[in-house]
């Protein structure tokens, strides 16, 4: 019996030793974290209440005084470390005005005499406890809107730019016109009286007009002006702009107009496009016999590219004239008269001077310009009858063309990538 219970004593004081120790140790883990903890809290400075924004504005001033110097705010135990990309820099305190800087870096501008508060706003600086140091500035320029250059940049031969703005509310069914301004008018005289009048084409019967400006060569409008058109017929419709100059004697003078399709704009409450565009002169040539045609060539000999832009056409002789009446251009690539590729634009329904401005571009290499033409046909439908030709007209080099047809081939070859842009006489057969 004494056996058992010495046993059971050992074991006893064999668990008290065990637990004791591990007590021991739980303390003084608990003691080696705590002494980690604050000496952690040593090494780094607490922010007091009593550092204001102040001292921010004050640390800008003082960069403007040479002969005051920065003082440091930071404890000498904090540890300052350099990016890698400034290892091996010769650091220069900012305190006597020198500028750290090197040729190799581009992206530090140099400046010279004292910096104002405003150039310090654009430095990136390091602080450290002997005061502050630039190690770049922000340029300005990078952050730059794009300048509006619309009214500087006026080309040779221009005779006027005009600004207006283009909303549609669906509700109503309203088409919002605002008339902007006009810029650098070249009128007949040395004074000029200009205004406006606006058509929602094919309508050319009624139109809306401004008020006359008085003697200005640069007119701003600011009015508004309302057409009432469906939803369906909108992208059908054509803004026309017509400016004009009052003379001495009360004659209106046209000095140039906008055409402006609707059909590849997207109009809606809350969008608002402002737009521009230059003048053009309008052809005071009468229509030929089947209608006018007007469009632009180009080509691009690094692409071997050939773009053509049909623009609009005028004084076309339907054989019907309706609503129902569509018109559309079709333009044919032909290479020795063999027929290479075709495009037609949209048809414009119910006038005879449809605007199209449609682009349209063909392969072709620039050894085959010497065999190559372009035929442009313009052509109407009507429903359960026959497509008829109303006109057609063939542009190319001088073993199929000759005049103006030749001319505009021969202009477009001399200024690659250049839209070059011609009027065309229509004729029934070719």
């Amino acid at each position: 019996m004494c056996f058992y219970v010495c046993i059971e004593q050992a074991v006893a004081v064999a668990g008290a030793v065990i637990g004791g120790i591990l007590l021991f140790v739980l303390i003084g883990m608990t003691a080696y974290l705590l002494w980690k903890k604050f000496c952690c809290l040593l090494s780094y400075e607490k922010l007091t209440s009593s550092v204001k924004t102040t001292n921010a504005n004050a640390f800008f001033q003082d960069q403007t005084n040479p002969e005051m110097q920065l003082k440091s705010t930071r404890s000498r135990s904090v540890p300052f470390i350099i990016p890698p990309t400034l290892h091996g820099r010769d650091w220069i305190n900012l305190t006597n005005e020198e500028q750290v800087q090197e040729d190799s870096d581009p992206y530090m501008i140099p400046q010279s005499g004292p910096r104002s508060s405003f150039h310090s706003l654009g430095a990136c600086f390091l602080f450290h406890e002997a005061g502050a140091y630039v190690v770049g500035t922000i340029n300005p320029e990078l952050y730059k809107f794009p300048e509006d250059k619309s009214e500087t940049d006026f080309p040779d031969g221009n005779i006027g730019r005009l600004w207006f703005s283009i909303e549609y509310e669906q509700e109503s069914e309203r088409l919002l016109v605002s008339l902007i301004k006009v810029r650098k008018l070249q009128p007949p005289a040395d004074s000029c009286s200009p205004f406006v009048k606006i058509y929602l084409l094919p309508d050319e019967r009624s139109c809306l007009q401004s008020k006359t400006k008085r003697k200005t060569l640069n007119p701003q409008f600011d009015e508004n002006f309302v057409f009432q058109v469906s939803s369906k017929m909108l992208l059908q419709r054509t803004l026309k702009f017509l400016v004009y100059h009052v003379d001495k004697h009360k004659k209106h003078h046209l000095l140039g107009q906008v055409i402006f399709p609707l059909k590849n704009e997207v109009l809606t409450d809350d969008n608002k496009l402002v737009i521009w565009r230059d003048l053009e002169k309008e052809n005071l040539e009468p229509p030929s016999e089947y209608g006018d045609i007007q469009f632009s060539l180009s080509y691009n000999d690094y692409l071997g590219r050939l773009t053509v832009v049909v623009l609009r056409a005028r004084g076309l002789k339907l054989q019907e004239e309706s609503h129902a009446v569509g018109v559309y251009v079709k333009v044919s690539l032909m290479n020795h008269n063999k027929f290479i590729k075709s495009k037609k634009t949209a048809a414009v329904l119910g006038t005879p001077n449809p605007v199209y401005n449609e682009t349209f571009s063909f392969k072709a290499d620039q050894t085959e310009l010497d065999t190559a033409s372009l035929s442009l046909s313009v052509l109407q439908s009507i429903k359960g009858e026959k497509t008829l030709l109303l006109g057609r007209v063939v542009v190319g080099p001088f073993m199929y063309t000759r005049g103006k047809e030749l001319e505009h081939w021969n202009e477009m070859i001399s200024k690659p990538k250049e839209l070059v842009k011609r009027w065309h006489a229509l004729c029934h057969s070719m």
